[in-house]
């Protein structure tokens, strides 16, 4: 049978958070939160959240502040990572009703999850990156920054799509459609943020140590968008699992979801016995 998914909307200080969530049939084996990237949204889990649900888990995805049908606040000042992180923080609660949930989160989402579980390590039982790595590199996305700067999200579209210039909705296909409107209706201050974060040299490991959450490094086979290296290396710091998951590149949960599920059930049927030996660690104050 196929499971369903809702759509929900998450009240927030910044204002109203789009999510999307999948229940399984039987009792809930914890509830699950997946942060998207760069350009992203909820709908980029969309099609991977009933796979979670049929495993048992009650599944959500969100649209982060700015990201297309989400609030979206002026200024670029409204998009620090602090804030990002504050957000999942706040979602986790709404979600979870006060008890921890499973939290991943997909490259630029990944570095917006680990900021999260430093600042409030008990709102998690354990911590996924995916496709993510511990710091950026000067310089990352400046081309598509430029192209924002000058001509906004939609241009910055129309120059890497000139095939849907000028075409309606029904001559693209359903995915290039919906990626269109969504470059289109994203906030071009997070995109500005957002590249400035990915291009931080900051690395925040340390303090995900002392955070004692456990962690899982997971990347496709083919992932090019961050150093693999680095990844590994992440993994090997933090005592975490380290996966590759087979005929995937940067987006498993689309390329190969099947075995990008196995993975995170994998690691998440394992959270009950670390979370009965993991000493309780305070939250940080922002």
């Amino acid at each position: 049978m196929t499971v369903a998914v809702a759509h929900s909307d998450l009240d927030l200080g910044v204002g109203r958070l789009t999510a999307l969530s999948a229940r399984p049939e039987a009792r809930s084996r914890g509830v699950v939160l997946l942060v998207p990237g760069f350009t992203g949204s909820k709908e980029d889990f969309g099609g991977f959240l009933p796979l979670l649900a049929a495993r048992g888990w009650e599944a959500w995805s969100y649209s982060q502040r700015g990201q297309a049908d989400s609030a979206a606040p002026p200024g670029v000042e409204n998009y620090t990572l602090a804030l990002f992180a504050s957000d999942v923080v706040a979602v986790a609660e709404q979600i979870g009703a006060g008890r921890p949930v499973h939290l991943l989160g997909h490259s630029f989402g990944g570095v917006v999850a680990r900021a999260a579980a430093i600042l409030s390590p008990g709102s998690f039982s354990d911590l996924t990156m995916l496709c993510s790595g511990p710091h950026g590199w000067a310089g990352r996305l400046e081309r598509e920054a430029t192209a924002i700067r000058s001509r906004g999200s939609a241009a910055w579209w129309n120059e890497d799509n000139p095939h849907t210039v000028g075409r309606p909705d029904s001559e693209l296909t359903v995915d290039e459609a919906f990626r269109r409107w969504r470059m289109g209706q994203t906030s071009d201050d997070h995109l500005l943020a957002a590249v400035e974060i990915l291009a931080g040299e900051t690395d925040t490991t340390a303090e995900l140590i002392g955070a004692g959450i456990d962690v899982l490094v997971a990347h496709g086979a083919a992932d090019l968008a961050w150093p693999q290296e680095w990844q590994a290396a992440m993994a090997f710091l933090l005592d975490g699992a380290y996966e590759i998951i087979p005929d995937a590149a940067h987006s498993p949960q689309l390329e190969n979801p099947a075995a990008t599920a196995a993975v995170l059930d994998a690691f998440w049927s394992r959270g009950a016995v670390r979370a009965a030996t993991r000493r309780p660690v305070r939250a940080t104050q922002p």
